[in-house]
């Protein structure tokens, strides 16, 4: 057999595998300054927007004026809870009430409806520079009272009253490179802290984050050694810890607790600028870069349920690697099913999904889905289009030209019009052919190309088949 090739899940730009910056649900206040002996209030995200948007704003403002802003005030509080500027520092709220420090809010007072009414339209977007991950620090004064490098917020009233547009006053302050986008799901933020310290042996996400952040500071820091940034904690990282453990006056222990890991939250938001206005920037194309060959828990990634379902696969060969649960999210199980599958196979037990895992594991599943009978095999629904359409002339060592012609024969001993093809052969002219009685029967453009359209519909009617076949078996 061919070498397995994998192109056609990993070479298609994949998402960041996990979320960046999240929506939070609930902030909390310090009704203070940093130090000031004061209360906490914990609050709905949305309600502390409209309060220091009513608190800072007047409800006259033209509305782009009024938009600029509250989408300034969005993009300072998501930095604060983004960057954990008060929390990696010990204290235990996410942002002040203190107009030195942060913005206005008045715990309690009334909201003004102009305000309401467009803080539901836009609380959960912010700005970021082009490129960038980071909500952008976006400093901002009255222009008149005071001046900063930032907005002018009577300023934004005069351009609006120009005909500026939200956005392009948030350009005129800020640059031309700066956008605004939206947070991607709701959660509870409480700081990035994994719960439980991190070690040798350890893999996954917080890893990486950790290696990611450890990496930049070493440039500031040339004692601490410049880490490869892979997700698996090994004894290099070990030493870089304990080299910042040192140098930042911590117990050296090579461990990163709770005050390790935000200690080095704290050097590495102060060597990036992140909590500036003017940013050195966490930018997505070096994310995309570090993550793209490697698959890692915590993450979630169109291919993850490929790797789900090959495991499943390769466990009836090896009784040893247990069955996990096929979904999108590379979960503790993934890795200890991954780490098992790496023992079997002499591979460094990392628990991480690399290039050359993932090679071995689609060339163990590859043996088995040829050599067992269709009717014997039941695909998942839950794997999903990969953004590469499948055609004539691809060989079969593709993973998903292999699973087409599974459940292509599969389906034909039901529908008789869908002619049978070679599982294990390349995507010939008999397999364009049953693509395309496929698609005139089920009113798709007959173009014999799988796009994703027919890769839905062709798990659609796989799985309705096997559900139906299995309902008559039952019986």
């Amino acid at each position: 057999m061919s070498v397995p090739d994998i192109s056609d899940v990993i070479i298609p730009p994949a998402p960041l595998p996990h979320v960046i910056v999240p929506f939070p649900m609930y902030i909390t206040v310090h009704l203070g300054a940093p130090d000031e002996n004061a209360i906490n209030v914990t609050v709905p995200y949305i309600d502390y927007i409209k309060n220091v948007a009513s608190s800072e704003l007047y409800p006259t403002w033209p509305e782009e004026a009024l938009r600029a802003n509250i989408h300034a005030i969005t993009s300072v509080a998501l930095n604060r809870i983004f960057t954990e500027w008060y929390r990696s520092r010990g204290y235990d709220f996410d942002i002040t009430n203190s107009t030195q420090y942060d913005q206005a809010y008045v715990h309690e007072r009334g909201i003004f409806d102009t305000i309401s009414t467009i803080t539901n339209e836009i609380f959960d977007q912010y700005i970021v520079r082009e490129g960038h991950v980071e909500p952008m620090f976006a400093a901002f004064c009255d222009g008149r009272i005071s001046q900063c490098d930032g907005m002018y917020q009577w300023g934004s009233v005069d351009l609006a009253n120009q005909g500026y547009t939200a956005l392009e006053i948030l350009r005129y302050y800020y640059g031309d490179d700066v956008y605004i986008v939206t947070a991607e799901e709701a959660d509870e933020v409480i700081g990035t802290y994994p719960g439980r310290p991190l070690s040798i042996g350890d893999s996954g996400i917080d890893v990486f984050r950790m290696q990611h952040s450890l990496r930049r500071i070493s440039r500031n820091f040339p004692l601490i050694p410049r880490l490869e940034v892979t997700g698996f904690f090994d004894l290099t990282t070990e030493i870089a810890v304990e080299i910042f453990q040192e140098v930042f006056d911590l117990p050296i222990t090579g461990v990163v607790d709770e005050d390790t890991w935000y200690r080095i939250r704290t050097i590495y938001v102060a060597v990036t600028n992140l909590a500036e206005l003017i940013s050195e920037g966490l930018t997505r194309e070096e994310l995309e870069e570090l993550f793209r060959d490697i698959i890692l828990e915590g993450g979630s990634r169109p291919i993850v349920p490929y790797i789900q379902f090959f495991l499943n696969v390769v466990s009836q060969k090896y009784p040893s690697i247990e069955p996990v649960e096929i979904s999108r999210v590379y979960g503790p199980e993934t890795t200890a099913a991954i780490t098992e599958f790496q023992n079997i196979m002499g591979l460094r037990p990392t628990g991480i999904t690399d290039l050359e895992t993932l090679r071995f594991l689609y060339s163990e599943a590859y043996s088995i889905l040829t050599s067992t009978p269709v009717e014997e095999l039941r695909l998942t629904a839950l794997l999903p289009f990969m953004g590469v359409n499948l055609v004539e002339g691809m060989g079969a060592e593709y993973i998903r030209v292999l699973l087409l012609e599974i459940m292509l024969n599969y389906i034909s001993n039901f529908i008789p019009g869908i002619p049978k093809v070679e599982v294990g052969s390349d995507f010939g002219p008999d397999t364009t052919t049953a693509v395309i009685m496929f698609q005139r029967l089920y009113d798709l453009d007959h173009t014999g190309i799988v796009d994703e359209e027919t890769w839905n519909m062709i798990i659609t009617v796989y799985q309705q088949l096997w559900d139906e076949q299995e309902e008559e078996n039952t019986e």
